[in-house]
């Protein structure tokens, strides 16, 4: 009777390494003080990387802080937060400062950005004109969110898009960017209009 030979071992099976989440980048922008740095850090998952600094004597007479004159911090680089949507999908968020003179990051911020969200505030509507060209001109596609702090409102909806010459198909929505629940509705608003616009160039 034959002996049986002893089996072979089987080749080690190499450890499986999970691939990376696909990363989403939006954009936030708007003017000087109307809460960017509030929404980054209102929705973050984590505790958001700010680049404030101090309101000096020498922005005197650069800065314009009509309306938000009890401001003493501004933003001078970027906001930067995070949002899991599941174990695939990472949305990153960057806020863009918002003074003129540091203007000049946007155009290394929006590069790579899937969408953005421009943050108007009623009293201040001019403030926004700025973000709004900037989106447009670079076929970026964004949504704008009026910040109503305690939900204070002195126009009404076609009021506020006439005001901003915002085309019929931008979604607008009004809230406070203090409460998590609209900063959510912000970001399913900039997704479903995502959606819409990538069906429409696929039928086309």
């Amino acid at each position: 009777m034959a002996t049986p030979h002893p089996a072979t071992p089987a080749a080690p099976t190499a450890p499986v390494t999970p691939a990376a989440p696909a990363a989403v980048k939006i954009l936030i922008a708007g003017g000087f003080g109307v809460g960017k740095t509030t929404l980054v850090g209102t929705v973050s998952e984590v505790a958001p990387l700010r680049t404030e600094e101090y309101l000096t004597k020498a922005g005197v007479g650069v800065d314009d802080l009509a309306g938000v004159d009890r401001k003493d911090t501004t933003t001078v680089a970027l906001d930067f937060g995070r949002i899991t949507v599941n174990p695939d999908l990472v949305v990153y968020l960057f806020g863009t400062p918002g003074q003129e003179r540091f203007w000049f990051m946007w155009n290394d911020l929006v590069n790579g950005a899937l969408g953005g969200i421009v943050i108007a505030d009623t009293r201040r509507l001019d403030t926004s004109f700025a973000s709004i060209d900037f989106f447009e001109s670079r076929r970026i596609p964004f949504v704008v969110a009026i910040n109503c702090f305690h939900g204070h409102n002195t126009r009404t909806p076609d009021e506020i898009r006439a005001a901003l010459d915002l085309d019929p198909h931008v979604p607008m929505l009004i809230g406070d960017v203090r409460e998590r629940a609209f900063g959510r509705d912000l970001l399913l608003a900039l997704v479903d209009h995502l959606m819409d616009l990538a069906g429409a160039a696929a039928v086309v």
